[in-house]
């Protein structure tokens, strides 16, 4: 069984009956981008269920669908803890961060740091967003390449240039309009397929569920409830800490769901959305882990079934080839398609939206119209597209598809956050403050994976930990206070007037009200 079957004509027309899909969809919205806010956010008027969908389907990319089955199939499901974090952490979120959204009425995040503290910390922090998320796009293109080449034997070459180009080519004919609405298909296609896999299992063991559980408590697979801390093992309490900081990031600051939430047209549908997002979390995450579960209690049952050399974050698209009639497999298969494409979609969107909204306009002089602000948008989401899927040779080098994105993200995400919760949480924070307190953490967080080599769910928590603790006491020792009272969570307004009438009639305060 080493060698990967025949995709067959029935799966091939399957997938490209998807693709042809999501292309058409660009196409269709092609025609509505007049603004940049068309372009970038929607006109401000999509439905809250469609975006809680959309982000969903942009943050679970392929990584997540074949990463987290992998990791409870070779370790644990200690990552119970990351779904249980998500709707403890999404009050926080709404609370803290999106009111000061709100109320500014901005487009990207990045534009509240700049009221905050200066134009420098909205540029460098723009910039941090810029590779992270260029670095994270490169692993969500490679991942499914990877299943691709293992389940038909195509050229991963082939298949990540396949992969870039069609998800850049429809991102880029349509905007966040077409963005959303096509990760509301990838969004049913990706959690209808984990459904089918976990009924697939069920029914393929004797024994069914019973068993499936037998051999997980037999194997110290339920692990979940493990207080202990061991800087090289996943554990409860350190996954808990890690995704709630994580989920902080992911949904509070980073502008791939920021983008999603500001599209929503009043405060209460974004903390609609936000709410219901975390319950998808909730439900469809412990799901992935138990996919893991069952391969792990298939191919114990059934040794004889899995090739040697099978890598854990692969065994997924195996067992659908292997494991599922033809035409069926096609369908999962696309799902990891859907799963890819969510995200990259989303993720070189959001990336020119940040470099119009956050460079390109506060650099230039002479002022543009909204014609040539989508123009660029377009050219630069092509731009950002090819070079993402360059990025995803790099990808394929690392070892583990979820240890590269953490690395990725460990780096550059978790300095993020804490210049976010340092200038709302506190008045004393400084943008000099930061950088020292950044110009610590990612050489320490570089140490911890190279040095010691510690288990990678500690790399995001100990970046952010050591860029906030280093820069508020840089901060206390370089200057005073300076920020104004309503930018921290000490002055703000009262929450209830975060929806006036002129927000909710899509107009944007006047100079002077900002």
């Amino acid at each position: 069984m080493s060698d990967p079957p025949t995709f067959g004509a029935l799966n091939y027309t399957v997938l490209g009956i998807y693709l042809a899909v999501m292309f058409g969809i660009g196409l269709w919205f092609s025609r509505r981008q007049a603004t940049t806010e068309d372009f970038f956010l929607a006109g401000r008027r999509m439905p809250w269920l469609i975006v809680a969908m959309s982000m969903f389907a942009s943050l679970t990319s392929a990584i997540s669908y074949m990463g987290i089955p992998g990791t409870a199939y070779r370790e644990n499901i200690a990552l119970l803890a990351m779904a249980i974090m998500s709707p403890i952490a999404a009050p926080f979120i709404i609370l803290i961060f999106y009111p000061f959204y709100r109320r500014l009425q901005v487009t990207t995040s990045y534009e509240y740091l700049e009221r905050r503290y200066d134009p420098r910390a909205r540029f460098v922090v723009s910039g941090l967003f810029l590779a992270a998320r260029l670095g994270w796009l490169g692993t969500v293109i490679y991942a499914p390449a990877l299943a691709l080449s293992v389940v038909t034997g195509v050229d991963v070459t082939l298949a990540i240039l396949l992969m870039g180009l069609l998800a850049t080519a429809y991102t880029a004919l349509g905007g966040l309009s077409a963005v959303l609405w096509t990760d509301v298909i990838q969004f049913i296609v990706l959690v209808g397929g984990a459904i089918w896999v976990a009924v697939a299992l069920v029914t393929s063991i004797p024994g069914g569920v019973s068993s499936i559980y037998e051999t997980a408590a037999q194997t110290d697979h339920l692990r979940v409830l493990d207080w202990k801390v061991s800087l090289y093992e996943m554990t409860g309490i350190v996954v808990a800490v890690s995704y709630f900081l994580q989920f902080m990031q992911d949904y509070g600051t980073d502008q791939v769901t920021v983008q999603r939430l500001l599209a929503v047209r009043t405060f209460r549908g974004m903390a609609k959305a936000a709410l219901l997002n975390s319950a998808f979390d909730l439900v469809i995450l412990p799901l992935l882990l138990f996919v893991g579960l069952g391969l792990f209690a298939y191919y114990h049952i059934f040794a004889d079934r899995l090739a040697d050399g099978i890598a854990s974050d692969r065994v997924l698209p195996y067992f659908i080839m292997h494991g599922l009639p033809n035409g069926v497999s096609g369908l999962l298969i696309t799902a990891i398609f859907a799963a890819a494409m969510s995200s990259m979609d989303s993720g070189i969107n959001s990336l020119a939206t940040v470099i119009v909204n956050d460079f390109v306009k506060p650099l230039r002089h002479a002022a543009k119209s909204e014609k040539s602000h989508v123009r660029l948008a377009r050219i630069l989401t092509v731009a950002l597209g090819l070079f993402a899927t360059g990025v995803a040779f790099y990808a394929s080098t690392i070892e583990g598809i979820l240890r590269a994105s953490s690395l990725f993200l460990g780096l550059f995400s978790g300095p993020i956050l804490a210049v976010f919760l340092l200038g709302i949480l506190t008045r004393r924070a400084n943008f000099p403050g930061w950088v020292a307190g950044t110009l610590v953490a990612i050489p320490c967080t570089l140490w911890l994976k190279y040095g010691p080599e510690v288990h990678f769910v500690y790399y995001f928590p100990s970046c952010f930990g050591i860029s906030f603790l280093v820069g508020y006491l840089a901060s206390r020792l370089i200057g005073r206070p300076t920020a104004e009272p309503c930018l921290t969570l000490w002055g703000r307004p009262d929450l209830g007037a975060l929806d006036p009438q002129d927000a909710r009639s899509g107009t944007r305060p006047r100079p002077e009200q900002r």
